[in-house]
């Protein structure tokens, strides 16, 4: 794919391949803002940091946020999956991942102090408002890609159940952290809208999606991946609960590499991070993992792994490592490893670090500040590019929202635990945590 193509395939595509409310506008504006909120004095402390990586995160956090500011629309909240930022031209398509992705980062922006409390509530209502009474939805479930201003249906997407999910996490971050009665009317009424049932009907393990051509996607969720944020939020619902005998369902394939043993499915370093960017797994676990310090593992066995290719490409290095799925120069790779997967060619995608902060805060903060430091084409108003690859000076246009959206996360989350504190406020989180079994270790 090069071009406008690479826009119409989501990295999932590319996976398959390889494997009405009657709220008034009047009461939004007449709400008072709550005051500071208190942290969770369950939840584990997070990393202490030098005042000088502390600013260096919140560098990046106020540049990541920027993206979804400028790129999410003000009429409808809508966030754009990719914008050239070297041109300020968006995409053309909306993703309501990147959305989701929006949604926390407006959370994080107001607590931050990058944009008005005010300003940021008024985002969100009009995207919760959009997304409750106009964006089209089959059974609760959204298009993968969608007109940011219309809401029609782009590129013939599918109905997405992994990226509703992002999207609903979203949307239940900011019922908790705005605690508004309206944000959490319209949040509430649209997370019981998901029909899970419908979803699971004939199995125990949830399709990729649906579409109005061919009906339920023959893909299934059924390796360890991004999957886990997915079946916790369906059997947290009270409205369309899954049964709790899907989260055995699918299976945890355990790999070796350099002597240590972690839970993977393929290569993409972005799987070991979607899910613990909302959920807080640390402490605690299933009759299976303790899934924060696998990901931790993941993390370290990439780290290494990159590392030895740098025999193969000299760029890589204990200062800049990290692959996984991304841009490249011909175009959207799902690459990563180990095992290695895709033409690896020395490309470096900020990402796979910045995703991965809470897991290895030392060595991913090296790498990051490294980019930042020195190579300058590499960092924009809206923080890092998608990718880069120092060996044949090429760097991408574009900054993709749900990579700038697992670091600004991860940052938060490393920096104060913020996300997760969040939204494991939300007693649907917390349920589908209860009903999969996880306890304190």
């Amino acid at each position: 794919m090069k071009g406008r193509e690479r826009n119409l395939h989501s990295r999932r595509e590319i996976l398959r391949q390889m494997l009405g409310t009657g709220i008034a506008l009047p009461f939004f504006r007449a709400w008072s803002p709550p005051g500071p909120q208190q942290k969770d004095a369950n939840s584990p402390p997070s990393q202490n940091l030098s005042p000088e990586d502390d600013q260096f995160l919140n560098d990046v956090e106020s540049a990541s946020f920027l993206f979804f500011w400028e790129q999410g629309s003000p009429n409808t909240g809508m966030v754009q999956d990719r914008c050239n930022v070297r041109t300020g031209k968006p995409g053309g398509a909306s993703s309501i991942a990147a959305t989701g992705f929006g949604l926390t980062a407006l959370c994080i922006g107001a607590h931050r102090g990058f944009i008005a409390q005010g300003a940021a509530l008024e985002r969100v209502f009009s995207t919760l408002r959009f997304l409750w009474k106009k964006l089209p939805n089959h059974r609760g479930f959204f298009y993968h890609f969608a007109n940011p201003e219309t809401g029609e249906r782009m590129y013939d997407s599918e109905v997405s159940s992994v990226d509703t999910a992002i999207l609903l996490c979203g949307v239940l971050s900011c019922r908790t952290h705005f605690r508004h009665p309206a944000v959490a009317e319209l949040a509430t009424l649209i997370f019981n809208r998901v029909d899970w049932t419908w979803l699971s009907e004939d199995t125990s393990l949830l399709t990729h999606g649906w579409s109005p051509e061919i009906g339920f996607l023959p893909s299934r969720w059924d390796y360890y991946s991004e999957l886990m944020m997915m079946y916790l939020l369906g059997m947290g619902s009270s409205a369309h609960p899954l049964d709790p005998q899907t989260w055995n369902a699918w299976k945890r394939l355990t790999f070796e590499y350099d002597g240590m043993r972690y839970i993977g499915a393929f290569a993409p370093l972005f799987i070991h991070q979607y899910s613990q960017a909302w959920f807080d797994f640390r402490g605690q676990r299933d009759k299976y993992a303790d899934y924060f310090q696998n990901s931790v593992t993941a993390t370290e066995v990439h780290r290494r792994f990159c590392l030895e290719l740098g025999k193969q490409f000299p760029d890589y290095s204990d200062d800049l490592w990290g692959i996984t799925a991304s841009d490249s120069k011909d175009g959207y790779v799902v690459w990563g490893g180990p095992p290695a997967t895709g033409p690896i060619d020395g490309t470096v995608v900020p990402s796979a670090a910045g995703g991965s902060l809470p897991f290895l805060p030392e060595a991913t903060l090296r790498v990051l500040k490294n980019i930042r430091n020195k190579f300058p084409f590499a960092w924009t108003k809206y923080g890092f590019v998608n990718a880069f690859n120092p060996l044949t000076n090429w760097y991408d246009s574009d900054v993709i929202g749900i990579d700038t959206g697992i670091i600004l996360l991860m940052a938060e989350n490393l920096r104060s635990g913020f996300v997760w504190q969040t939204f494991m406020k939300n007693p649907e989180a917390r349920r589908g945590m209860e009903w999969a079994g996880f306890h304190k270790e």
